[in-house]
């Protein structure tokens, strides 16, 4: 046992507090309770891997060398120190490696990402180290799995099991971060559910490759396999080149993409943090569900967090977007996009957005874009089951692709790819199939723009379509879906009607539950301060979660560390309010 439910420091109550993983979730959280000036908490983080701060996207476990953030020093929420103040700080043999020079250093600049996950791991420690200068336990128990929690709403008390032992806590946060499930990866050879971490894919290869998926995901796996059969090299007119090694002359890579997209590029933002200020006030929720049957409607956030920022911001732009619906201004920008060559496209938005950075000049209907997809995070629990089924059938696709916002050097090394004739896409509709072979590797099958029927086989696959949103019965602690303590994400229809007719045409996740129509989303049931709800719709005050792939019905846009930055204030808001009230009530107790 850690500590008991309730220690004493001094003659004040402490409340005991755990952090289920320690990378960038956890690592704002923390920075939120230890700057808080709140001295009768207890923090214990309970850290799997031996490294806090960086989590899977910037560690060995999500990144090699080669692969960089799409984020720059100016874009990440203010932690202890900035990059740039903690540059001259790091290890030499670390910049060495990496070819930084912090007097050189550039905040508009995206970093390698197992640099910047130093610099996070960094900020952890240095958060550790200001708590307990302060007086404010803490404890890192790394190299720690955590198998299961159990809640007990009688003793008001939530029980940790780890791989060291069980210990008790009055409130358990899960910051457990990306999972990536296997389904056939070790079990049929040449297929990968994911291309981490990315060591595995550093193949001597002399095949084809099918890469499912045009995502940042998709690009981490061809910047590894690429370096893994040929080498990169500066041509005189500022591009690059690659060459394929002899043993490697028959090696190609083949994405997948719906539509043949690719990812939209960087550009320069005029407003790099995405605000909590985005997100509608308790206020404006209560008049949008009092004037429209208890639902927030998406036109609604379509009208506020998009069109009303680009009146401000972009006259020209708004003047053409403002009389269309949503569906028909998705459809005016994705028909631009479908009906241009992705590479040829590409080569025009790698010019737009190295001329929007060196310029400082943001392209801001593509920054308006990334304030909606943020802001609807918080609301869509309180949309109809009809607008999240827009939401992810009409605007997601959208999303996922301008505010990728894939940094520059990918783009070149694509466009290299390309040239060489190593790098293909081919369009993919939603309704195509990949399937293992019994042998190994995986059949593609899909229509073709033409309408006719394709199938390819190949000897190795990769599924790179990105973090998955988890089913409920994904949730990995199994005690709180045994006992009721977690419950499905669940929205309801506004009309039976479309509910019926959803149902009719094969929409399995439509279900009839005492009575009313109701739409499965993914994950698990949160509140508004990312508590869990129980089956009977109650929240849990003792535990909270903002592990994005277990909330993603919820929780529909996974915003990186803007999402954590918000998110951690509203949770560590929620357990600072019931330390606080601990302190009352024995402040009372003792003027008795």
């Amino acid at each position: 046992m850690l500590f008991p439910l309730y220690m004493q420091s001094g003659h004040r109550t402490t409340k005991n507090i755990a952090l289920i993983g320690g990378g960038p979730s956890a690592l704002f959280l923390f920075k939120r309770l230890v700057t808080a000036g709140t001295k009768n908490i207890r923090i214990t983080v309970f850290e799997q891997g031996a490294q806090v701060g960086a989590g899977m996207p910037y560690s060995t476990e999500g990144a090699s060398e080669e692969h960089v953030t799409n984020v720059s020093d100016n874009e990440v929420p203010s932690i202890v120190t900035s990059i740039a103040e903690w540059l001259p700080t790091a290890p030499p043999e670390l910049l060495e490696r990496f070819g930084i020079n912090p007097a050189n250093f550039n905040e508009y600049k995206v970093l390698p990402r197992l640099l910047f996950g130093a610099y996070l791991s960094a900020q952890f420690l240095l958060l550790h180290n200001q708590a307990l200068q302060s007086g404010l336990h803490t404890t890192l128990c790394r190299n720690t799995q955590v198998t299961d929690i159990i809640d007990d709403a009688g003793k008001q008390k939530t029980t940790v099991v780890t791989s060291r032992g069980s210990h008790t806590f009055d409130a358990v946060v899960i910051c457990t971060g990306h999972k990536w499930p296997k389904h056939h990866e070790g079990k049929v050879p040449g297929w990968f559910d994911s291309p981490y971490p990315p060591a595995k894919l550093r193949l001597s290869l002399n095949e084809p490759v099918a890469i499912k998926g045009a995502s940042l995901t998709a690009i981490d796996a061809v910047r590894t396999l690429a370096r893994a059969n040929g080498s990169f090299y500066d041509l005189p007119d500022g591009t690059i080149g690659y060459r394929l090694r002899e043993e490697s002359k028959a090696f190609r890579l083949v994405m997948h993409s719906l539509g043949g997209l690719l990812p939209a590029l960087r550009v320069h933002l005029a407003d790099p943090l995405l605000s909590p200020n985005l997100v509608l006030s308790p206020e404006e929720i209560a008049t949008q569900m009092a004037a429209n049957d208890g639902f927030i409607p998406l036109d609604y956030l379509f009208e506020c967090n998009f069109k009303e920022p680009l009146r401000e911001h972009d006259p020209q732009f708004y003047e053409q977007v403002k009389d269309l619906t949503l569906e028909a201004f998705v459809d005016r920008m994705m028909t631009m996009r479908e009906d241009t060559d992705a590479f040829t496209l590409l080569k025009m938005e790698y010019a737009e957005a190295a001329a929007s950075i060196r310029k400082q000049q943001p392209v801001f209907w593509k920054e308006a874009l990334a304030m909606l997809s943020f802001a609807l995070n918080y609301p869509a629990k309180y949309l109809s089951a009809e607008d999240m089924l827009r939401l992810k059938q009409v605007l997601m696709p959208l999303v996922s692709v301008v505010i990728a916002f894939a940094p520059q050097s990918a783009a070149r090394e694509l466009l290299a790819l390309h040239e060489a004739g190593v790098l293909t896409l081919v369009p993919v509709n939603r309704d195509s199939k990949v399937s293992p072979r019994p042998g190994g590797g995986a059949l593609y099958q899909y229509t073709s723009e033409d309408g006719s029927q394709q199938s390819a086989h190949y000897n190795l696959f990769v599924d790179c379509t990105g973090q998955p949103a988890l089913p409920f019965e994904a949730f990995p602690f199994p005690s709180l879906i045994a006992e009721g303590v977690v419950s499905e994400a669940l929205l309801p229809f506004r009309s039976a009607k479309e509910a019926t007719a959803q149902k009719e045409e094969g929409n399995a996740n439509v279900v009839l539950r005492e009575g009313q129509w109701q739409l499965v989303v993914p994950g698990i049931a949160i509140n508004d301060a990312f508590q869990v709800v129980d089956r009977q719709g109650k929240a849990n005050p003792r535990i909270h979660i903002m592990a994005v792939p277990y909330i993603g019905g919820y929780n529909p846009d996974y915003s990186g560390l803007d999402f954590c930055e918000t998110a951690s204030g509203r949770i560590a808001a929620s357990l600072l309010a019931t330390a606080k009230e601990l302190l009352a009530a024995e402040s009372r107790v003792e003027e008795v």
